[in-house]
C-alpha cells in the first residue's frame, strides 16, 4: 500500500489569513502537509522530517525587535524553503539581508516581471512583454519589503513598486516570494507552489482520494480490531462521511445514533435512514427525541442559551442510547483538520477558542470510551471528494452549511414546534426554487428565518394576521465577510407567492439585504 506520508512539506504559521490555502494547494497539487505554528519545538520538526518547508504571511511587521522569526533549525536541514510575503521578509533578514517600509505600499493585483529563469518561475508566465520578458499576474498584501538580498541570492521577480518581489538562493534551494501563489488571484500560483513541492522538493504525489481511503480504512481495521464503535450522526457531510468509512472498515461492529431534535430540515430525519441504513446497510438507531427538545427549549428566547440547552439535550439522548448498547469500546467523531489546527493555536493563545461543532462531547466519565478520529488530518473539501467516492449522494455532501442547533438558531427567540414546522416548509420551497432556478450553487448560504411576529395580511377577501418569514442568502469565500446574494427580483416574486400560498399561518415574506460585516449570516 502506497504510504501517504512518506514525502510531506511542513508549512509554519505566521498568521496569516491565507495560510491554510497554502495547505489546501498542497495537497490538492497531491502532496500531504501539515500547518503548524511558526514556534513549533525544534524536536518535532527534526521528528516531522520534511522534504521542504512553506513560510506563510501574517500580520507582524518583520522589521520590529519582537517580530516573530523562523526557527533556526530549518536553515540547517538542507530542505528547500519558500518564504511567502512575511516569510520571505524574515528569511532576508535572518540570513543577513535587509527589509524595511515599502516605498509604496501594494495591496491587490499587481503585475511581476520575473527574472534571470529561475527554477521556481522558469516558463511560468500570463504574458510575455514586448522586451521578452515574462509578466504574472498576482496578488499584493504588504507595507514592508525586502531592500538588500542575502549574500549568495539573486533576485527573480519585481513590480513597479517593489523592486525585490522576489528571490533565490538556487544552490541552497531557498526561495521567497513577496506575491502570494496560494490565492486564486495569483493565476499561475497553483503550477508556483507544484513547481516548489514537486520539481524543487521532489515530493511523490502520492496525496490521492483513492489512497486515503485506502489508508484510512486499513488504520481503522488496525485500531479497532474486533471492538465495536459508536458514533453520532448527525447527517453532515463529516460524521456522513466517517459512518461509510467506518462501515468500509468494520461493518456491523459500527452503531450510529441518529438524534432528530425536532429542529432539522423537512424529511430530513426519513433522507438520513434512507441513505444510511436502507441503502448503504449502516446499522443506525434513529432516536425521535423532538419533545424532548420542544419541551427543554420552552420559554427561552436568548440564543446562546437555546445552544447550550440544545447541546445538552444532545448529550442526555445520545448518553441514553449508548447505555443500552453493550462493549462499546471507541467512539468515532467527525473532527476535521481544520478543528485540530484552530484548537493547536487556541492551546498555544495563537488562535481564538474553537467553535463548537457536532462531536460530541461532555459524556459522563462512565462512558468512558477511545476515540477514533479518521477525518482529523483532511479539509473539508478532501472530506466531500471522498464522500463522493464512498458513494453519499453529492447533494448531501455539497448542501449549504447548516448550523449545529439546527432550526433552533433561526427561529427567532423562543421555539415551538408549530414554529419549527412552519419554518421548514418556507425553507424547504426556498430551497427547491433555488435549485429549479440553478441559483443554489451560485450562492454560498442560503435559509429561511421565522420571526416572531405577525403582519396584517390579505386571503381572498379576509383579512390574515400571520407570521412574517425572512429569507437570507449570501455570496462568500471564506464565510468571514460576505454580501448578499443579488436574486433576481422575478424569482424572489415566484418564491415569495409560493410560501404565503401554501403555508397558511405566513401572511408575509422579506429579502434580506444585509451583509457581513456588520450583520452575520445567521440571524442569532
Amino acid at each position: 500500500m502506497t504510504n501517504i506520508h512518506s514525502d510531506k512539506i511542513l508549512i509554519l504559521d505566521f498568521g496569516s489569513q491565507y495560510t491554510q490555502l497554502i495547505a489546501r494547494r498542497v495537497r490538492e497539487i497531491g502532496i500531504y502537509c501539515e500547518l503548524l505554528p511558526f514556534d513549533v519545538d525544534d524536536d518535532f520538526i527534526k521528528k516531522f522530517n520534511p522534504k521542504g518547508i512553506i513560510l506563510s504571511g501574517g500580520p507582524d511587521t518583520v522589521t520590529q525587535n519582537n517580530a516573530a522569526r523562523a526557527p533556526q533549525i530549518i536553515f540547517d536541514l538542507n530542505v528547500p524553503i519558500l518564504g511567502i510575503c512575511y516569510g520571505m521578509q524574515t528569511m532576508a533578514i535572518q540570513l543577513g539581508g535587509q527589509a524595511t517600509s515599502a516605498g509604496k505600499h501594494e495591496y491587490g493585483f499587481a503585475k511581476v516581471r520575473a527574472r534571470n529563469h529561475s527554477p521556481l518561475l522558469k516558463d511560468i508566465v500570463d504574458e510575455v512583454n514586448t522586451e521578452g520578458c515574462g509578466l504574472l499576474d498576482v496578488w499584493m498584501s504588504h507595507g514592508i519589503e525586502v531592500k538588500q538580498l542575502p549574500e549568495g541570492f539573486k533576485l527573480i521577480a519585481s513590480t513597479e513598486n517593489c523592486d525585490i518581489a522576489g528571490f533565490a538562493n538556487v544552490e541552497k534551494h531557498y526561495y521567497g516570494l513577496q506575491f502570494h501563489p496560494e490565492v486564486t488571484h495569483t493565476k499561475q500560483g497553483l503550477p508556483i507552489l507544484e513547481r516548489f513541492v514537486a520539481d524543487i522538493c521532489h515530493c511523490k504525489k502520492n496525496w490521492t482520494t483513492d489512497n486515503i481511503i485506502s489508508d484510512s480504512i486499513q488504520n481503522l481495521k488496525n485500531q479497532i480490531g474486533s471492538n465495536n464503535v459508536l458514533l453520532g450522526l448527525s447527517g453532515g457531510v463529516d460524521s456522513s462521511v466517517v459512518a461509510v468509512l467506518l462501515h468500509e472498515a468494520i461493518g456491523d461492529q459500527l452503531t450510529c445514533v441518529f438524534v432528530d431534535n425536532g429542529l432539522l430540515r423537512l424529511n430530513e430525519g426519513d433522507e438520513v435512514m434512507q441513505t444510511f441504513a436502507q441503502n448503504m446497510g449502516v446499522k443506525v438507531i434513529r432516536a425521535n427525541a423532538q419533545q424532548k427538545f420542544y419541551k427543554a427549549l420552552d420559554n427561552e428566547n436568548d440564543p446562546e442559551k437555546k445552544r447550550k440547552i440544545i447541546g445538552h439535550a444532545f448529550i442526555e439522548v445520545f448518553e441514553e442510547e449508548a447505555r443500552n448498547l453493550d462493549d462499546i469500546k471507541f467512539l468515532a467523531q467527525g473532527t476535521i483538520y481544520p478543528d485540530v489546527i484552530e484548537s493547536a493555536g487556541a492551546a498555544s493563545g495563537k488562535a481564538k477558542v474553537i467553535k463548537s461543532h457536532h462531536n460530541v462531547g461532555g459524556l459522563p466519565e462512565d462512558l468512558s470510551f477511545e476515540l477514533v478520529e479518521p477525518l482529523k488530518e483532511l479539509f473539508k473539501d478532501e472530506v466531500r471528494e471522498i464522500g463522493v467516492k464512498l458513494g453519499i449522494p453529492a447533494h448531501m455532501l455539497y448542501r449549504h452549511p447548516f448550523p449545529g442547533p439546527g432550526l433552533g438558531v433561526r427561529i427567532l427567540g423562543q421555539v415551538k414546534e408549530e414554529y419549527a414546522d412552519i419554518l421548514r416548509a418556507a425553507d424547504a420551497i426556498f430551497m427547491q426554487e433555488l435549485y429549479n432556478y440553478e441559483l443554489y450553487d451560485k450562492v454560498n448560504q442560503a435559509f429561511a428565518v421565522f420571526l416572531p411576529v405577525k403582519s396584517v395580511g390579505v386571503t381572498g377577501d379576509e383579512r390574515r394576521y400571520d407570521f412574517v418569514v425572512a429569507l437570507r442568502a449570501v455570496e462568500t469565500i471564506d464565510f468571514m465577510t460576505a454580501r448578499w446574494a443579488h436574486l433576481p427580483y422575478d424569482f424572489l416574486d415566484f418564491v415569495s407567492n409560493r410560501i404565503m400560498n401554501e403555508i397558511p399561518r405566513i401572511s408575509r415574506v422579506v429579502y434580506d439585504i444585509s451583509g457581513k460585516p456588520p450583520a452575520t449570516i445567521e440571524w442569532e
